[in-house]
């Protein structure tokens, strides 16, 4: 028997997103979010729920652009310290001693260290409540050559993503290899 837990922000698994940014003065900012996702194949769109009291939400309001850097498992640490300082009061860049990379299409950077990005324009904004939900079209998505597969796509257990376990707080490395989508449950067809 399953036991409610009441409306709680619990599905599973989240991902651990880094949100870069320019401010007013185009200095560099990246913060960790987790609300975040996949959101249309036509165009290609990323949502990212930030809320208004973020840096980062001014600095896309302003600039109508972001990227997501994808930190792998060996940044972890820089990862969880991004989603817990402002830009306000620290350049977490030096801080992190990470590198803020220009995008070539956005006026945004990315982390230069992190295996995945993606480079996105804000094409709608949607206010939720606590959060607003800017959805970005996905101009670009790099990818460091070491994580690729042999048809030249992220190999995800190469690039060793993060994901967040909400309300528990906690954060994972990505399980082993279940089957090849849309072919496992093929004979249940």
């Amino acid at each position: 028997m399953k036991k409610s837990i009441g409306p709680r922000t619990m599905a599973f698994p989240t991902p651990v997103w880094v949100v870069g940014t320019y401010d007013q003065e185009g200095k560099p900012n990246a913060m960790t979010a987790a609300w975040a996702s996949i959101c249309c194949s036509k165009p290609p769109a990323i949502g990212v729920s930030l809320r208004k009291a973020t840096y980062s939400y001014g600095n896309i309001m302003a600039r109508q652009a972001f990227t997501i850097s994808v930190p792998s498992e060996a940044h972890v640490r820089e990862a969880d310290y991004l989603g817990m300082a402002t830009g306000k009061e620290v350049n977490k860049f030096a801080a992190t001693r990470l590198t803020a990379v220009a995008s070539d299409l956005v006026d945004a950077p990315y982390v230069g260290e992190f295996p995945l990005i993606i480079e996105c324009r804000v094409i709608h904004t949607l206010e939720i409540g606590l959060h607003t939900l800017f959805i970005g079209e996905i101009l670009d998505v790099k990818a460091d050559e070491h994580v690729l597969n042999d048809k030249g796509f992220p190999d995800i257990e190469k690039a060793r993503p993060i994901i967040f376990g909400p309300e528990i707080r906690t954060y994972h490395g990505i399980g082993k290899f279940l089957g090849q989508a849309f072919t496992v449950g093929r004979d249940l067809m």
